[in-house]
């Protein structure tokens, strides 16, 4: 890592904020991945600045939030790691809106809106990511996705600028947006939703969690739900008619509780995810003509 750089880095940020060779495994839900070069978790204030002095310096940065939809490379990630976490997670209610910092996790959000009796964000409840990241990937579960109810997305531009983006100016469809192709970075989101009754939107995120609970396999490291569904198609049922439950390459399995699922049942490796993935696909492929997509993304070196 660029000792200048890094000189800098500590003039924005306290010495003790800046992390040095930290392994990503510790920063996603599958508990795999290399070191970063460097790894930052900083105010949302302090975002353009990191990446104005990242570009002066010619330091690749990649951006994460929770860590739950991503694959990091066994060799890591070069460069810069910047984390939306704990430092960027303020939620605030203002009638029926509500604003969240990139680094809010949508369970933290869904507490928050029950709270204040406002209905329309209980499919995400039990969604393990930030609402950075549900953004990026318009992340959605039990009929709802984070396009039915976003109003704006403050981002920075690859320009330095912090602007404000209406949700229709964002390409949200299925699992897509358009903020990476523009290398926007969400720095805030605001949220609209319908006055309802406490007691019903806790019965209903009840409901949904006891679902989750029945039917994944939340007791191993994964990262959720391992492909994107195909037109048609459920991608759990096409592997399990693909007699792939349970299917395994070293430390990395086909779930048995959920097909759609590729967990970490125990030393696995992001090597051994990919080769599972690669298997996966081609087995379907051969046996139903369908071409199955990762919605997990995969990140750094491998």
């Amino acid at each position: 890592m660029n000792q200048e750089f890094y000189n800098e880095m500590e003039k924005l940020l306290s010495p003790e904020a800046i992390l040095i060779n930290e392994p990503m495994s510790k920063h996603t839900t599958f508990r795999i991945g290399g070191n970063a070069d460097m790894f930052v978790s900083p105010e949302i204030t302090q975002v353009p600045a990191i990446m104005k002095l990242a570009k002066e310096y010619q330091v690749p940065v990649t951006i994460v939030g929770n860590g739950s939809n991503l694959l990091v490379g066994d060799k890591g990630i070069r460069g810069l790691v910047l984390a939306f976490g704990k430092a960027a997670e303020t939620v605030t209610v203002d009638g029926n809106h509500i604003t969240a910092g990139a680094g809010a996790l949508l369970s933290k959000i869904a507490a928050e809106v029950a709270k204040n009796s406002l209905a329309g964000f209980e499919f995400a409840a039990g969604i393990p990511g930030t609402i950075g990241g549900a953004l990026v990937m318009n992340a959605g579960a039990y009929d709802g996705e984070i396009k039915d109810v976003l109003v704006s997305a403050k981002v920075l531009t690859k320009e330095g600028q912090v602007i404000e983006v209406k949700a229709e100016d964002l390409d949200l469809s299925y699992r897509h947006s358009c903020i990476l192709e523009k290398e926007y970075i969400v720095l805030e989101a605001t949220i609209c939703l319908q006055e309802g009754n406490e007691e019903a939107i806790r019965e209903k995120m009840a409901d949904f969690r006891g679902r989750r609970i029945d039917k994944q396999p939340l007791e191993y490291p994964s990262a959720g739900s391992t492909f994107k569904r195909p037109e048609g198609y459920f991608a759990g049922k096409l592997i399990q008619d693909a007699e792939l439950r349970g299917y395994t390459v070293g430390g990395a399995q086909v779930s048995e509780k959920h097909c759609g699922f590729v967990i970490n049942k125990g030393g696995a490796t992001a090597a051994d995810i990919c080769q599972l993935i690669a298997d996966v696909k081609e087995k379907v492929y051969d046996k139903f003509q369908v071409e199955l997509e990762p919605e997990v993304k995969m990140i750094g070196e491998f």
